[in-house]
């Protein structure tokens, strides 16, 4: 494992790849992407009823695990998460191209 950790504080998109990669891409790669996108679906259902009734804590640890989950998937599949977010969004909207998003709301952005 990286012997050079990033702080908790100051933890990147790439840096939690990264982390997610050394942790668990033996056993993600392993499940596949079906299984793996089964968890992830999973923890989507989880974190949909912490939203509903759950305290901040656990709202926030669903956060981290569907996180977590889809960044195990883009392992899986060799996509850059850090790459696929700057590309997509890193110039504003992809709807409207806007950094402010001026897409009609019942457009989907």
């Amino acid at each position: 494992m990286n012997q050079n950790k990033p702080s908790p504080a100051d933890i990147t998109l790439a840096d939690f790849q990264r982390l997610i990669r050394e942790m668990y891409l033996a056993k993600d790669v392993a499940r596949g992407v079906d299984g793996t996108f089964m968890w992830l679906m999973e923890e989507v259902g989880e974190l949909a009823a912490a939203l509903r009734e759950g305290t901040p804590e656990e709202q926030t640890a669903e956060f981290a695990d569907v996180l977590a989950w889809l960044t195990t998937i883009a392992n899986v599949v060799g996509v850059d998460l850090t790459q696929a977010v700057v590309q997509k969004y890193g110039t504003g909207c992809p709807g409207c191209q806007q950094l402010v998003c001026t897409c009609d709301d019942a457009e989907k952005p």
